[in-house]
C-alpha cells in the first residue's frame, strides 16, 4: 500500500515511518522541508498541509492518508495557531484524500478530546475530528494519552530536571494521573488499522499500561536515571493558574494555560482499545530506560 504521511518528520511521524516500511508499505511525507535524505520506499514531497494544492499533489497515487499534523504550542506571530494546524490542515488532507480516490483515511487526536472541552487545543481538535467522520472516508481515529520514546518531549524534560536540580518543582500536588504509550505501540496500532476493516468508522482512545500519578513518573524516571529518591517542591496550584496566561506570552516560559488545563485535568482511559489491537504494550519504565540510560 502506498501512504501518505502528513505530519510524517515529527516525534511520531519517525516511528511510524520505520513500522510502516517494516510491514511493507511505501511512504510519501508532504514536508516543510527535506528533512531526511533518500531512503528506499520513501518519497519526500515538499508543500505545506495548510495549502490545499501542495497537500493535493500529494496525495495522488496513494491508497491511504495518515494525518499525524498538531502542535502543543501556539505561536501567532507565525500562523502556528491550533486553528490552522489542527482545524484548516485536517480539512486540507480529507479533501485531499477524496479528491485523488483515496478511501482510507486514519487521523491522529489527543485523549480528552470533546465537543465541550475547556482547552483550545482539544476543541480544535475535535473539530477537525467531526470534519473527518462527516468526510464520507473510510477513517479511524486514534486519540493517545502521553506519548514518549527517545525523542519525546515531556520525558525527556522531566530527566533534564531531575540530572540538573536537586528540588524538582511539582504543579500542585502532583497527583494528577497519566497512562502514557510508547511511540512505537501508536504507530502499530496505526498501521495494523489500515489492514484491519473492522476499525473503519471507530475512534480509539489510546494509553498505555501503566497508570501513574505525575510524582509516580518522577520517581520512576528518578530510579531509571539510578536515584534512590527524587526531592520535590509543590507549588500552589490556584498561584500557577493565576500567572501562567501571563507567563505564557514568553516563549522560553514551559508551560501554557491549555497546557496546565489538560494536565490537571488527567490523562487516562479504560485500555478498551487492546481488545482490537492484541499486542502486549511497552512499560512506561522499560521503555524510558532503554533511551534514558544512553544519555
Amino acid at each position: 500500500m502506498k501512504v501518505l504521511v502528513t505530519g510524517g518528520t515529527g516525534f511520531v511521524g519517525g516511528h511510524l515511518i520505520r513500522e510502516l516500511r517494516r510491514n511493507g508499505h511505501t511512504v510519501v511525507v508532504l514536508s516543510h522541508h527535506r528533512a531526511r535524505g533518500p531512503e528506499q520506499g520513501i518519497t519526500i514531497v515538499r508543500g505545506d498541509v495548510t495549502d490545499p494544492v501542495s497537500v493535493g499533489a500529494a496525495a495522488w497515487g496513494c491508497d491511504a492518508a495518515i494525518n499525524l499534523v498538531g502542535i502543543i504550542r501556539e505561536i501567532p506571530s507565525k500562523e502556528i495557531t491550533f486553528d490552522r494546524l489542527h482545524t484548516l490542515a485536517t480539512r486540507n488532507v480529507v479533501d485531499g484524500a477524496r479528491e485523488a480516490g483515496i478511501r482510507r483515511y486514519l487521523q491522529m487526536s489527543a485523549l480528552g478530546t470533546r465537543k465541550d472541552a475547556v482547552s483550545n487545543y482539544h476543541r480544535t481538535k475535535y473539530a477537525a475530528e467531526e470534519y473527518v467522520r462527516a468526510s464520507g472516508l473510510d477513517w479511524t481515529i486514534f486519540r493517545p494519552s502521553l506519548i514518549f520514546g527517545p525523542r519525546d518531549a515531556f520525558v525527556n524534560m522531566l530527566a533534564d530536571q531531575v540530572r540538573k536540580f536537586p528540588i524538582v518543582p511539582v504543579i500542585g500536588d502532583g497527583s494528577y494521573r497519566m497512562q502514557p504509550i510508547h511511540a512505537d505501540d501508536v504507530a502499530r496500532c496505526f498501521v495494523q488499522s489500515l489492514g484491519m476493516p473492522e476499525t473503519v468508522g471507530q475512534t480509539y482512545d489510546l494509553c498505555g499500561p501503566d497508570r501513574l500519578t505525575f510524582l509516580q513518573m518522577l520517581t520512576v524516571v528518578g530510579r531509571v536515571l539510578g536515584k534512590s529518591s527524587v526531592t520535590t517542591v509543590k507549588s500552589p496550584l490556584g498561584l500557577i493558574k493565576s500567572v501562567v496566561p501571563f507567563l505564557q506570552k514568553i516563549p522560553a516560559f514551559p508551560l501554557t494555560a491549555d497546557q496546565l488545563q489538560m494536565l490537571i485535568e488527567e490523562s487516562i482511559c479504560d485500555g478498551a482499545w487492546r481488545k482490537t489491537f492484541t499486542f502486549e504494550p511497552i512499560r512506561f519504565e522499560a521503555g524510558i530506560r532503554e533511551y534514558l540510560k544512553n544519555q
